[in-house]
């Protein structure tokens, strides 16, 4: 059977695409044949006539094969606002994102799909990215940007996902502010208030590199 993971944040902007970069390079250093998906994207620029997301375009770049733009987002937004305003149009349905998901599924050994926002950020006027995360039955990594405020969105993340159908694998520290004081100690203070392992840290980078530290957990 396929294996796949679902990639969530404990907001936006917390770096969920490195880790999904990260995890698909990690995987193919396993050898095995990796390809990524970003459902929902707002933000999107017009690109060779249709819109499309830089992160979108990142992981279908950094895939093990070569895969359809449509297939890796098959809805994106333009305005770079919530997907259930910026989507009032071409609202997201679930059956048609489960439907990419399952073609992916056939391509490669595994599967990462990347949510928008946070854990309850909404998708329509009626679902949350929690609402597909269930519907995709994917074991969820949650991504925690190491900065002031961390601590308290990683537990209520894990927490809200603690409560729904889907297991947590484990999460993954991104350091995004190198000024950042007592960091190592505010990671430290996460691995001992979660029960789920630290799966890797991403180092703060100016070139965008997507390396994983460690690797505790044997995948």
């Amino acid at each position: 059977m396929n294996k796949g993971y679902f990639i969530t944040g404990t907001d936006t902007n917390v770096g969920k695409t490195s880790a999904t970069i990260a995890l698909m390079h990690y995987f193919q250093q396993q050898g095995k044949t990796v390809v990524g998906m970003k459902p929902v994207a707002a933000g999107c620029d017009v690109k060779e006539g249709q819109l499309k997301n830089a992160d979108a375009l990142l992981i279908q770049e950094n895939a093990s094969l070569p895969i359809d733009y449509q297939l890796v987002n098959p809805y994106a937004y333009q305005l770079p606002i919530s997907p259930h305003l910026a989507g009032l149009s071409n609202p997201v349905v679930l059956a048609t994102v489960l439907e990419k998901f399952a073609i992916l599924k056939e391509l490669a050994e595994i599967v990462l799909v990347e949510g928008a926002g946070g854990w309850h950020c909404p998708l329509n006027q009626h679902q949350d990215i929690s609402d597909l995360a269930e519907a995709l039955a994917l074991p969820v990594i949650v991504v925690v940007a190491i900065k002031l405020g961390c601590i308290n969105h990683a537990k209520l993340t894990y927490l809200a996902i603690q409560n729904s159908s889907v297991s947590c694998a484990g999460w993954i520290a991104v350091c995004l502010d190198p000024d950042m004081l007592y960091s190592h100690e505010t990671l430290e203070s996460i691995r001992a208030v979660l029960p789920v392992p630290l799966l890797g840290t991403i180092p703060y980078s100016e070139n965008g590199e997507y390396t994983l530290l460690e690797n505790p957990l044997a995948w």
